[in-house]
């Protein structure tokens, strides 16, 4: 296959690659640490004020997995093909965003019951309140 240059990389977060380049790219990705570090400076100097519906895709983080996907992930309860995708996100591409997201949501997992339940307390009282006060407008 050919050599992972600066415009295949490019394609590859465009997303204008055939299927057989985009695996070939992210076999060689997970392979070379030389390879993800170009990839993060091809991001970073298209994150410089472009306006590409890639660079959108970028700053919106389309790619990246909603936070009751990582919970999921965190569980191991998704259907492989997910699975990868969302462990090659985190571990290859290091989303930062997703990783401080996947930080939090481990952090959560290991609190002690009673700091838990008095959280779940804290959103009930504040939630009935609305209730409450929704109630009292309709009158």
């Amino acid at each position: 296959m050919a050599k992972i240059t600066r415009e295949l990389l490019h394609g590859y977060l465009d997303d204008a690659l055939s299927v057989a380049e985009i695996a070939h790219v992210e076999q060689s990705l997970r392979e070379s640490e030389a390879l993800r570090r170009l990839l993060r400076v091809v991001i970073q100097e298209r994150d410089r004020g472009e306006h590409s519906v890639g660079a959108i895709w970028r700053r919106q983080r389309l790619s990246c997995p909603s936070r009751e996907q990582l919970g999921s992930y965190l569980l191991q309860v998704l259907e492989q093909p997910l699975l990868d995708y969302i462990d090659f996100h985190l571990r290859t591409i290091a989303c930062p965003y997703c990783l401080a997201n996947l930080a939090d949501l481990q952090s959560l997992q290991k609190e002690p019951p009673p700091k838990t339940q008095e959280r779940r307390r804290k959103f009930f009282e504040s939630s009935a309140g609305y209730l409450h006060v929704g109630k009292d407008k309709k009158r």
